[in-house]
């Protein structure tokens, strides 16, 4: 679980930016060098998930921006080659010439071919209120005002990983919740939450962002593109864990007559430390009570907590199935009350539960087994689509606007306020994030904020510790 530091100004990095890629961007923005206000200098947006009634989220983690700054908007990223490349690209998109070869040469010439960009952002890891301004982006050199939103499409692709890691936590506070009303402590709360996404995610990107954004509450994964996203954009060694782990094909080659076979071949190839095993090839109800609780009683019971055996129904109604087998190995096993007087399966045997799980289940399932009297600590979870790919732009309303102009050496604060769609209200002028009197987060407009709640942490295309 990345240890990230969650200070309460605005980050702001002076950007000279980016490997940039001109096919990167929505083609709507390479013609608005020609639609913007004559002698307009500068363009200053903004990007927030706007409040919504009645909304399931009223908070957001802010996670990602580290990774797409590194990877899309560091160094020199403007050279003549892509300049050439982009402007018959575009020539063959728009059938007439609309790409600004001359401005983009001049960013080449003048700024070595890195982008005049300041992005001003909180802090990664950080909870904020929906409503409030996330980052901001401006232009430094008066001639490239048209840069701000050029770069708005990549940017705005901020949402997943805020989006995972929103939705990652709302998991973590139900799992807290229930781990320390049935236990009275929160211990192992990290490991709680599996993410099962790789294969259910659309691209290896997709993966990495949104593995690693998980891994901003739990540090249990079995996505291994997060924890190399995680090591090298973040600096993290290992944010995640697992362990070894079945699948049906290791259980089914062996035939439905030697299941057992299975169970015991897993047993003795990994006998030192955790394993999980999936248990519903066949019948899971058969599985934990003739072979785990009878024909591999006495294997099973020589492990311990360190080697505990993790079984994992994958079919059927989640909470049913699942109170089913801890039923079944409460018969087959015992168990035990814990401080608080709930039930707990010997230290040797959890149970995992991958299987149609999201927000809704898993509270379900929680409290199914509270009312039987289990504990919290029975049981892992593993998610998969409803962590990663489940989701879009407009789970949490993310959107990326404008809100101030100079022009002639003037500045105006700027807002859409659409009659259709009042939610829709953009906010004005330059903003800062800082805490009111109440102690809650809030975003000053127009301009109000203090110079002093922000500080630079990149510069030039250098990072500043």
């Amino acid at each position: 679980m990345f240890k990230l530091d969650l200070v309460n100004q605005l980050i702001s990095w002076d950007c000279y930016l980016v490997t940039l890629d001109f096919c990167r961007f929505h083609v709507f923005q390479i013609t608005h060098y020609k639609q913007y206000p004559p002698d307009v200098s500068k363009i200053y947006s903004y990007f927030e998930c706007r409040r919504k009634k009645g909304s399931q989220f009223n908070e957001v983690v802010f996670f990602g921006l580290q990774y797409l700054m590194k990877k899309y908007l560091t160094g020199q990223v403007v050279t003549e080659e892509k300049i050439q490349e982009a402007k018959i690209f575009y020539q063959m998109h728009f059938k007439q010439a609309v790409f600004d070869e001359e401005s983009w040469r001049k960013v080449l010439e003048k700024h070595d071919g890195r982008l005049p960009i300041r992005i001003k952002a909180v802090p990664e890891g950080r909870i904020i209120p929906r409503g409030n301004v996330l980052f901001t982006v401006e232009n430094t050199d008066p001639n490239f005002y048209w840069l701000t939103n050029y770069i708005e499409t990549m940017l705005l692709q901020m949402w997943y990983p805020i989006t995972v890691a929103t939705i990652s936590r709302e998991f973590k506070k139900i799992l807290a919740k229930h781990l320390k009303a049935t236990s009275g402590s929160l211990e192992g709360l990290d490991l709680k939450l599996h993410d099962f996404g790789y294969r259910g995610v659309s691209s290896q990107e997709s993966a990495a962002l949104g593995g690693a954004a998980h891994l901003v509450n739990f540090c249990s994964t079995d996505t291994v593109a997060g924890l190399l996203m995680a090591q090298r954009y973040y600096g993290c060694p290992m944010a995640g864990f697992s362990i070894p782990a079945a699948e049906h094909s290791t259980i089914i080659s062996w035939g439905r007559s030697r299941e057992k076979e299975a169970f015991e071949q897993i047993l003795d190839q990994f006998s030192s430390g955790p394993v999980s095993v999936v248990s519903d090839s066949y019948d899971i109800f058969n599985a934990c009570k003739h072979i785990w609780g009878d024909k591999l009683k006495e294997r099973v019971m020589e492990r311990s907590q360190d080697s505990c055996l993790v079984i994992r129904p994958d079919s059927g109604d989640p909470a049913e199935t699942l109170i089913e087998v801890i039923k079944i190995l409460e018969e087959c096993f015992g168990c035990s009350l814990n401080s608080v007087g709930y039930k707990v399966l010997p230290s040797y045997l959890r149970i995992i539960q991958g299987d149609g799980i999201d927000l809704s289940s898993v509270e379900e399932i929680l409290e199914k087994l509270s009312d039987e009297g289990w504990s919290a600590e029975n049981v892992f979870f593993g998610c998969g689509s409803a962590l990663l790919q489940k989701l879009n732009r407009d789970t949490l309303s993310c959107a990326f606007k404008c809100s101030y102009v100079e022009t002639n050496g003037k500045g105006m604060d700027v807002y859409k306020q659409p009659v259709t769609d009042p939610s829709k209200m953009s906010k004005r002028g330059r903003l800062s994030l800082r805490r009111n009197s109440d102690g809650f987060l809030e975003t000053i407009e127009r301009g109000a904020g203090k110079p002093e709640e922000v500080r630079h942490c990149f510069k030039k295309g250098r990072w500043v510790p």
